[in-house]
């Protein structure tokens, strides 16, 4: 079993996770995605919280379906640290499954902004973070509509 994320239900998504955050009273400075996964879930928040600054945070954990590195490793290029001084941050990914990926990113920019908070689309069970904002909980492997298609290869 899997749950599938269609872009139609992403909408949805975005604009009700966007809600949540928005109706908190939490007001971010920058939004970060961590890429790849939550590229896209970043980029629709910001729009709709209508908050132009964002960045990106490199992680690498998933290598396949629940398959990863021993642990996160963080990519370059890496954050301008001394931008985030005294901002409140957003991060955005696109789910907390074990949670090691948020929890490595969280814990790293809460060392140079004023205040960090986390959304994601969807969270398991088994993390180890539980996200500030989360749209849906679930337990069963997730199908991106921006990831579910195979790579394009040259012909």
């Amino acid at each position: 079993m899997r749950e599938t994320l269609t872009w139609d239900l992403f909408g949805t998504a975005s604009r009700e996770l966007t809600r949540t955050v928005v109706d908190s009273g939490f007001r971010p400075d920058i939004v970060i995605a961590i890429a790849r996964g939550g590229l896209i879930p970043a980029g629709a928040l910001a729009y709709r919280m209508g908050v132009k600054a964002a960045g990106t945070l490199n992680v690498e954990f998933y290598t396949d379906v629940e398959e990863t590195l021993p642990d996160p490793v963080v990519l370059a290029p890496l954050l301008d640290t001394d931008a985030l001084v005294g901002k409140k941050l957003l991060v955005v990914d696109d789910v907390a499954d074990s949670g090691r990926t948020l929890a490595l990113v969280v814990g790293l920019l809460k060392e140079h902004a004023a205040e960090v908070k986390s959304a994601v689309v969807y969270t398991k069970p088994r993390t180890i973070i539980t996200p500030d904002f989360s749209w849906r909980e679930t337990d069963l492997w997730i199908e991106f509509p921006w990831s579910s298609e195979p790579v394009i290869e040259r012909n």
